[in-house]
């Protein structure tokens, strides 16, 4: 693996940077080399626009591995660990490449900034912020009423996004999901801002929100606990988990599973299994049920998002 001369690192300095999650561009910029590799892999997936080989390249992609125990212990000097860094380059470049792709097939943009006109900006600010960016609990009447009028609908969520937005909560999921949890202790895990822990505490829930603050500005309310998964489980003891839009193939959903006082875990995602949640770890667990609620999952929006609600109830 050979940088550029200007952002030459050491394999060991390579990793560290991958942890800070460098963008697509800057990757090929340092690497030339490596993105020609993985242009040329991904060309004739993307030339055939099959969603289950998309879904196999995504998966393999995003399966993020660790060093073993002599990388952690100082001894990464060697071609091995050269290589493993190698490897974890072309696999993020893949799951950056992926992602991109799939953001032009949902916007139908391919080159400059995706906007909305003032008339499309005006609806979606009414209908889903309280102000600025700050989501609000959305009304489906209203929601119901005004939403076929905007055209640029592909559009909201990838403007959105980048702000550690990925969907919206009507306030009557809000009432289901205050109904499910039925008084119980629970906390949100990677919260991002915080946004549906507020709405239920608004509700009278008694839940806390706590983020690793991995996604930057995502993870900036006061009101999130800065800690990770496996702490927050560990502290808080709950009933009830809740996990919004969780990574996809993340690491930490395991630990829900793992947890003695976990009754039921509710995870608001995608339909696709390969956008949203650790479906290998859903289906190895043997501790819970799992089913998706068709009635939660319609009161996600926007409905082009493809959204689900996942439920699972100790065995």
């Amino acid at each position: 693996m050979k940088p550029t001369a200007e952002r030459a690192r050491t394999p060991e300095q390579t990793w560290s940077w991958l942890q800070t999650r460098p963008g697509l561009t800057a990757l090929c910029q340092a690497y030339p080399a490596e993105w020609l590799a993985v242009r040329d892999e991904l060309a004739s997936v993307f030339a055939r626009r099959q969603a289950s080989e998309l879904k196999a390249l995504a998966e393999r992609a995003g399966r993020r591995l660790r060093p073993g125990d002599a990388f952690l212990s100082g001894e990464r000097q060697g071609r091995a660990f050269e290589a493993f860094v190698q490897q974890q380059v072309r696999q993020t470049m893949t799951e950056l490449a992926v992602r991109q792709f799939a953001f032009s097939a949902a916007t139908g943009v391919r080159k400059g900034k995706v906007r909305f006109n003032l008339f499309n900006g005006l609806i979606a600010q009414k209908l889903l912020f309280e102000r600025d960016l700050q989501r609000k609990p959305v009304s489906l009447f209203w929601f119901r009423l005004l939403w076929p009028l905007v055209w640029q609908k592909r559009r909201l969520i990838p403007l959105v996004e980048k702000r550690g937005i990925y969907c919206f909560y009507s306030a009557r999921l809000i009432d289901e999901l205050v109904r499910l949890i039925a008084g119980r202790p629970c906390i949100e895990i990677a919260a991002g801002d915080g946004t549906l822990s507020r709405f239920l505490s608004e509700r009278g829930v008694a839940i806390q929100a706590s983020d690793d603050g991995s996604w930057g500005e995502a993870a900036g309310s006061q009101a999130v606990s800065r800690m990770d998964a496996r702490d927050a489980l560990k502290l808080g003891a709950p009933a009830v988990v809740l996990c919004s839009w969780p990574p996809a193939n993340n690491p930490f959903e395991r630990q829900v599973f793992r947890t003695r006082s976990v009754q039921t875990y509710i995870v608001i995602g995608s339909r696709s299994q390969f956008i949203t949640g650790n479906w290998a770890d859903y289906l190895a667990q043997t501790g819970f049920s799992l089913s998706e609620s068709t009635e939660l999952s319609r009161l996600v929006l926007p409905p082009e998002l493809g959204a689900a609600v996942y439920v699972f109830n100790r065995a």
